[in-house]
This record gives C-alpha cells, sequence and structure tokens, in this order.
C-alpha cells in the first residue's frame, strides 16, 4: 500500500505538469528535457558544422515502411567526441559507422549520441553513417501534424509526401535537426515502386531501374534547411517552361497526378506570375541553381525549398475561400503565392530558433500583399492586408520562447503581415520600401537569422528606432490605441496600452489633406486654423482608435 501510495502520488505529480504543459491550469507552458535536446544548440552540436548530406531511402508505400541510411559530412571546429543527431521514435538507428568502423550510440529519446573513437582534429572535414529503418509516424492532419502522408490516387495508385515543419526532419530521417546550421548541399536518393515516381529537392541527376522499383536521385546545390527536405512519390505527370528571371533562364517545372494534367497547365499559370511579382520586390529567386518545381501532393501544401508542394485543389483563393474577405484573396492560388515565397523568407532567409519564426511567416503572409500589389496596385493591396486583421486574435505574442523548439502564437502571420505593412507607412516611400526588402535578401542571403538582427536591419534601413514598435507587436498582445479628442481645432492626442517608449509616428487627414503625428505616451496638443476641422486615422497602420 505504502508503494500504492508513492505511485498514486507520483502520477498525481505527473498530471499536474501535463496539463500545465497544455495550458489547462491558466499556467505557462512547461518543457521537456526533449524540448531542450531538441531546440538548444546543444554542447553535441557546436562544435561540428553541418557541410553534406546524402539521404538515401527505400519507401515502401505497401507497408508503410521506410528504411535507409544517411551520410553526415562536417567540418570540426573544436575538439569532441560526442555527436548529437536526432531522430524520432518509432524509426530506429540500426548503425553508425566512422571510415567503416561502428560506434556506439547512447540514446535519450529522439536524441542519439554518438559516442566518436577517431580524434576529432580541428578543421579536419569528417563523416559518419546512420542506418535506420521503421514504420515513421503518419501525418494526422498535414502539414500541421506531419510525418509521411500515405494516401491514394482515385485510380488506386499510392501517393505519399512528407511534411515536418515544427516537428523536426527526425520525424523521418537522421540529422542535425536544428535550424541555426543548415547544410551546405545535399544529395537525395529515393527508392520508390517501378510505376512510381519520386519527386524532391533540386534537380534530378539520374534514374536508376532496378525492376521492381526505381530509384530517382536528386541533387541539391545551395543551403537547404532540413524540414525543407521532402520526398513525393505518386503517378505524375511532368510539364515545364522557361522563366526568364533576373539571373537568367529558370527552369520551372510541374508535377501533377496524371488526371490533372489539364488543369494544371491552366492554373498553375499563377507560378511564373508569382516569380516575376516576387523578383520585382525581393530580388532574384534564390536557388537557380535547383530550380522551382511545383509538386501535387495529398495536403494542402508546403513550402520546401525548390520543391514547392501543392494540394489547394486547383482553386483560387484558400481552398477557394478569401481570408480577407475583400474579394481580393480570389485573384490568385493562395497556396502557390503563399508557399512559394517562402523560397524567400524561410528557405532563403532562416530563422536560427524557431521561436521567430514570425520571419517566415510574417513576410510571406505580406508578400501575398504585395503580388496584389504588383497586378492590381496599392490599394487592393491594403485592403487586403487590411482584412485579414479579423483573423488575429491577440491573445499570445508572436514569438516563442527560446531553446526548446517552441513556436509563438498563429498571430506570426496575418499579425506580422500587418506589422510589416505598417513599417512600410512609417517609410512613406514606396520605392525605397522595395529597396529594402531586395536588400534584405541580399544582406541575409541563404543565412539563418535572429528576429533581432532583423529589427535592427529594418529600424537602420527606415532610419527610425523601431525597438519599442517591434516590442510591442512581437513580444507583447496589446495593439495601440491612440486615443484623441478634437475640439474648436485643438486636437489633443497621446498613446495608450503601449509598452515602454512606444513613440511610433502616425499618419492622419485632416479635412481629407494628410499630416503626421508624432504621439508618445504623454498626451500631446495641435491647433488647426479651421474651427470645424475634422480628421481620420490612416487605416494603414495597424492600430486601435478612442475619442473621448
Amino acid at each position: 500500500m505504502k508503494y500504492r501510495s508513492y505511485l498514486l502520488l507520483l502520477f498525481a505529480i505527473l498530471n499536474t505538469f501535463g496539463l500545465q504543459a497544455q495550458g489547462l491550469l491558466g499556467k505557462k507552458k512547461m518543457f521537456t528535457e526533449q524540448d531542450t535536446l531538441r531546440g538548444s544548440i546543444t554542447p553535441e552540436r557546436i562544435w561540428w558544422d553541418l557541410t553534406y548530406y546524402h539521404l538515401e531511402l527505400e519507401v515502401v508505400p505497401d507497408k508503410k515502411f521506410i528504411t535507409g541510411k544517411n551520410t553526415i559530412t562536417y567540418t570540426v571546429l573544436s575538439e569532441y567526441q560526442t555527436l548529437q543527431v536526432d531522430l524520432q521514435a518509432p524509426l530506429t538507428i540500426s548503425k553508425v559507422t566512422q571510415d567503416g568502423k561502428e560506434l556506439d550510440v547512447v540514446s535519450l529519446g529522439s536524441a542519439h549520441f554518438v559516442q566518436l573513437v577517431k580524434k576529432q582534429e580541428i578543421g579536419n572535414s569528417e563523416s559518419i553513417v546512420v542506418h535506420y529503418q521503421g514504420y515513421p509516424k503518419e501525418a494526422i492532419n498535414a502539414p500541421w501534424d506531419g510525418g509521411f502522408s500515405w494516401k491514394k490516387d482515385r485510380n488506386g495508385n499510392h501517393f505519399v509526401a512528407t511534411s515536418c515543419q515544427g516537428l523536426g526532419a527526425s520525424v523521418w530521417w537522421p540529422c542535425k535537426d536544428h535550424m541555426y546550421d543548415e547544410v551546405e548541399n545535399m544529395d537525395i536518393s529515393i527508392r520508390v515502386p517501378s510505376n512510381l515516381m519520386n519527386i524532391s529537392n533540386g534537380k534530378l541527376k539520374k534514374i536508376e531501374d532496378h525492376g521492381a522499383t526505381k530509384t530517382y536521385h536528386w541533387t541539391v546545390k545551395n543551403p537547404i534547411n532540413n524540414y525543407g527536405v521532402n520526398v513525393n512519390i505518386g503517378d505524375y505527370a511532368h510539364f515545364s517552361e522557361v522563366f526568364e528571371g533576373e539571373k537568367g533562364a529558370l527552369d520551372m517545372d510541374y508535377f501533377v497526378l496524371r488526371d490533372n494534367l489539364k488543369k494544371a497547365k491552366i492554373h498553375f499559370k499563377d507560378a511564373p506570375k508569382m516569380m516575376k511579382a516576387f523578383e520585382h520586390w525581393f530580388g532574384p529567386y534564390p536557388f537557380y541553381e535547383d530550380g522551382f518545381k511545383l509538386v501535387e501532393v495529398p495536403y494542402l501544401g508546403m513550402e520546401h525549398q525548390s520543391s514547392v508542394t501543392y494540394g489547394n485543389q486547383y482553386k483560387k483563393g484558400y481552398l477557394g475561400r478569401d481570408l480577407s474577405g475583400t474579394g481580393w484573396g480570389l485573384k490568385f492560388d493562395f497556396i502557390i503565392v503563399h508557399e512559394a515565397g517562402h523560397e524567400w523568407f524561410a528557405n532563403n532567409i532562416t530563422n536560427k530558433d524557431i521561436a521567430d519564426m514570425w520571419i517566415h511567416e510574417g513576410f510571406t503572409n505580406y508578400s501575398e500583399s504585395l503580388f496584389l500589389d504588383y497586378y492590381y496596385g496599392k490599394k487592393a493591396a491594403s485592403e487586403y492586408v487590411i482584412g485579414l486583421r479579423s483573423s488575429i486574435a491577440n491573445q499570445h505574442p508572436i514569438i516563442g520562447q527560446y531553446d526548446v523548439n517552441s513556436e509563438g502564437s498563429s498571430d506570426m502571420y496575418n499579425k506580422g503581415g500587418n506589422l510589416l505593412h505598417t513599417l512600410r507607412q512609417l517609410l512613406n516611400n514606396d520605392e525605397k520600401w522595395r529597396g529594402i526588402l531586395r536588400k534584405m535578401n541580399a544582406v541575409f542571403y541563404h543565412q539563418t537569422v535572429t528576429t533581432v538582427q532583423i529589427e535592427n536591419f529594418l529600424s537602420t534601413e527606415i532610419g527610425i528606432d523601431l525597438t519599442a514598435v517591434f516590442d510591442q507587436y512581437l513580444r507583447d498582445v496589446r495593439i495601440p490605441i491612440l486615443e484623441s479628442q478634437l475640439q474648436n481645432g485643438m486636437l489633443s492626442y497621446k498613446w495608450e496600452n503601449v509598452v515602454k517608449g512606444f513613440k511610433m509616428p502616425v499618419r492622419i487627414f485632416v479635412n481629407e489633406k494628410p499630416m503626421w503625428l508624432y504621439p508618445t505616451s504623454k498626451m500631446q496638443t495641435k491647433h488647426f486654423k479651421e474651427k470645424n476641422a475634422d480628421f481620420d486615422v490612416d487605416p494603414n497602420f495597424y492600430i486601435y482608435t478612442k475619442n473621448k
């Protein structure tokens, strides 16, 4: 009975921790040791710089089984003898070798610590080979709850795809599963049944025919983040075109289910339109050497680098809906524009920690507006981004907690986009704003970054100290309130509901003529000659107003 009491007490404590982790007790989310091992730059990660992967994998759709190996090549930065590799259950590592010799591995959940025998000397290039197999996690609600999607097309052919953002690439292949260190280039070799094709990242080098199976060899020449790597297997038909872009001829390839070929050739015209608009706003497509692909998958879609996946049912908007409620969202295919926008923001400029995922989603959400701006004008773009505000909850900050693989609030999409739209107003110079976005993609080309780097860059380029503005919109849930009162030609105004030091300028219209106010948290006044002056706040600023 004594032991039973202890067990009941332990169960109660663990259950309480579990409830706290889910926020059901109204307390701060708690994180586990596994969260830290997954989300932090551990001592077993920091001493080696990832340079090359060769992922070799056989996919057996009939059994929902995979088996293969990953060669991991790295440069030694400091002397250390333990190397962390990540692979999530139920997949298992069968062995790890270096120079052909099998090594001991100590596993702690999804983190596997390889005990190196060979002395790791600074500057040397070394490799390990991780062999693994198993029945990978099946995606429950891809791409949000990812893994392998095992589906079939209408003709009964296997239709298989991977997705793993947030969850981590280690859900289906062994890797250094942290965003801070991108591999410089990689090869991907996927073996599938011979009646199917595999489409992965980069360009196709060759196809090996083994009779009952075929191996598709793809090569990626640019740095790539782990979650951007993908496998797509199906009875695909292929068509292509060449886009004459800022860096020359860009191969644009499309892989769709055979029955959808005819409508895809019409619907995918949004792809070169996207490329033209985004090269205008953001600079050259960042991966000319790897080409650009749209690949049909059995889920909504994802920003896999140079292999963007598509499942929007050949509809305009988001599955046929306009998320902005303005009508402008039905002028383009949301998945083609949004997921391809991530090639600049997520794949070119990548957050070091997933807590800063707003860098991916805020800028890419805003790219939808800029697509409209390019083809339909500034008014359409403004109406679209303003229309998205109705979906902002403002319950949690859009920056998450660092070092524990924790995303911020989903407001990172629409609130992040509206923050950027507001910054554009502060600059009040559209061509300079375009120059800043292009320069940002050049300065941080193929880099992993922190939000502080992005904040400092934008403050410098815009010419305003935006520290408090970023704190307000990224790290707080309150929206600034411009409190004002206009009587007999005298306007009183100040900011309310703001962080310390917040003093963002705002544009108003007095008798329909634009002018600027420079509010702080202290009341200020401004006099107008017209006693019957009337004013409105520019709705392009994401703020609330209150008239006394």
